[in-house]
């Protein structure tokens, strides 16, 4: 067996490990990175990219399509081997040359294959031809797995070959009918796409809506459109069974009141799991399968080598927060190995190394966009804060009405009464994902609302929303009444 000593091994080239091989060789640290797939990770093949690339151009002619002077120019359909060739252009068409190449440029050396936990600082590496390579790590072993697709074990769904987020956004071809079963992110997301693209799309979804992370107007928004597109959405039902007689044929979701919707593919986009199964837990004490329980340094509790970044810790499954994470995990393991605590003594920048995730931002990509950041409000109200929601229509920005004609949105704040900062804030609306950053900033920054007065919104930007939320949050007064109840002022 081959064997090589590291200062750090991470175990996963996605842009999380990526980002953690980085921090620590710039900090002068050795790395090895490891992986059994494409260097880039789910997000640069199966995920961010190739998803976000089939939904730009459905956007933009939604977008267009409200636009006076213009709409009657993109009432065709899409073109779709040219959006299908775009997307293969944004994944490299699924080859990880450059990602290969910026590993190297940095200094870290790549290892391919499936890595494994064989002791204590220590990950054994089986290449794809049977070789092994012991790597030992003398400070840090990073794992930045990430999590597969969860396809619920029911009966028929092995022969029926369903997909999972992976078939969605490397399909090359429309199937004339598709049944997503879930309402999540990825749920609407792709059934946005294959609508667009051709596809008759139906939705079932165990509860009452769609985005059910996101206040509910975000789902309920989401899918008016959705159905005004020509989908159709079934709430409250659940697959029980998944049928496929012929391998080239037709499948049939059965549900549990006897239903039965026949289509030509079926996406289960009902939830994540962490790839640490086969990863060698155990060999360290830890449960195979399991996600891992981290502190905010991102090392792994109750040890004082191991590290869970991105995905895999569970906190939040979302490229940007675990790329945020492996700069904090980065960080924390340099000054460990050059033992210069404490770690919270540079709250930002490049040596930060403890993270907050009281303000996770997220973006959904659908027509219209929905977009949030920290708590909503039942979150805030289980949380035990005194809070108050206040909400403003969206079409009724000036920024909007130009933006579109017959604009549909809504934004909502929720303010800390006792503090009167920010915990949250959310958006549903065309064009919106870009006013999600200032809402982060708001948010992460704790920004008192007297201050965020003198932040003057652009006119006539869609931003100028956040002077709207300021002005009705103002006119708003509590009045008792055996409790609170709020008054618009006249």
């Amino acid at each position: 067996m081959n064997a090589s000593e590291y200062d750090v091994v991470v175990i996963g080239a996605g842009p999380v490990g990526e980002n953690v091989a980085d921090r620590a060789r710039a900090a002068g640290l050795s790395a090895a990175v490891v992986e059994s797939e494409l260097i880039g990770g789910e997000c640069s093949y199966w995920a961010c990219m190739p998803s976000k690339a089939l939904l730009r151009p459905v956007v933009a002619r939604a977008d267009a399509r409200r636009v006076p002077g213009l709409s009657s120019a993109v009432q065709g359909p899409l073109d779709v081997p040219a959006v299908l060739a775009h997307r293969d252009e944004m994944t490299s068409h699924w080859k990880d040359d450059g990602q290969v190449g910026w590993l190297e440029g940095i200094g870290a050396d790549v290892h391919r294959g499936t890595g494994r936990l064989t002791g204590p600082r220590e990950v054994t590496v089986t290449a794809p031809d049977g070789i092994e390579h012991r790597l030992t790590a003398r400070h840090a072993v990073a794992v930045c797995t990430g999590t597969r697709a969860v396809v619920p074990d029911l009966p028929g769904i092995v022969e029926a070959r369903p997909w999972t987020s992976r078939e969605a956004t490397s399909a090359e071809k429309v199937p004339g009918r598709l049944v997503v079963v879930g309402g999540g992110v990825v749920g609407v997301e792709m059934a946005t796409v294959w609508q667009a693209l051709g596809a008759q799309v139906t939705l079932l979804i165990r509860g009452g809506g769609l985005l059910p992370k996101m206040e509910p107007f975000a789902g309920e928004l989401v899918a008016e459109a959705l159905t005004e597109a020509g989908a159709t959405i079934h709430t409250g039902v659940s697959a029980t069974a998944v049928e496929r007689p012929a391998p080239d044929g037709p499948v049939t979701a059965v549900l549990d009141d006897g239903t039965r919707i026949e289509a030509d593919e079926i996406l289960f986009a009902t939830g994540r799991a962490p790839r640490t199964d086969d990863l060698g837990l155990e060999t360290v004490g830890l449960e195979p399968g399991s996600w891992l329980t981290v502190d905010d340094s991102c090392r792994v509790e109750g040890t004082d080598w191991l590290y869970a970044v991105g995905d895999v810790n569970h906190r939040a499954l979302l490229t940007h927060q675990g790329k945020y994470q492996a700069r904090i995990a980065g960080a924390a393991i340099t000054a460990r190995a050059r033992r210069t605590p404490p770690l919270d003594t540079a709250p930002w920048g490049p040596h930060a190394a403890t993270a907050d995730h009281r303000a996770v931002p997220q973006v959904v990509f659908t027509d219209p966009e929905a977009a949030s950041v920290g708590l909503t409000l039942a979150e805030a109200e289980h949380a035990g804060h005194r809070v108050r929601a206040v909400d403003y229509d969206l079409a009724s920005v000036a920024g909007a009405s130009l933006y579109a004609d017959g604009y549909k949105g809504r934004a909502r704040m929720i303010v800390d009464l006792d503090r009167e900062i920010l915990l949250g804030v959310t958006f549903v609306g065309p064009g919106i994902g870009e006013l999600l950053h200032s809402a982060t900033v708001a948010v992460a920054g704790e920004v008192p609302l007297a201050r965020l007065w003198h932040a003057v919104p652009a006119y006539p930007t869609i931003s100028e929303v956040w002077l709207r939320l300021l002005e009705t949050y103002r006119c708003q007064e509590v009045v008792p009444r055996g409790g609170s109840a709020i008054r618009p002022c006249s």
